[in-house]
């Protein structure tokens, strides 16, 4: 799976958890999480694990430390799917 393919799945992982779905319209890799979406930390936990889900990995905590913007959790995600 291309990065820009786990990006998309991404958004689409999102979506479901930010308040404001046009805030995702304009998302690059360096969109932060919580400052430009607006998503709680508590909601990034389940986004986390939502992930997990979607693309078949575990994501360990030490790594769900560094997911701050879309492109931290693509480099994690696809450096898991290699």
């Amino acid at each position: 799976m291309s990065e820009e393919q786990i990006k998309e799945k991404f958004i689409d992982i999102l979506k479901g958890y930010v308040k404001d779905p046009a805030l995702l319209e304009k998302a690059t890799l360096e969109t932060h999480i919580l400052k430009d979406l607006k998503v709680n930390s508590a909601r990034l936990v389940d986004i986390i694990i939502k992930c997990e889900d979607v693309f078949g990995t575990s994501i360990e905590d030490d790594e769900a430390d560094r997911i701050a913007t879309i492109g931290d959790a693509v480099k994690i995600i696809s450096a898991k799917a290699a």
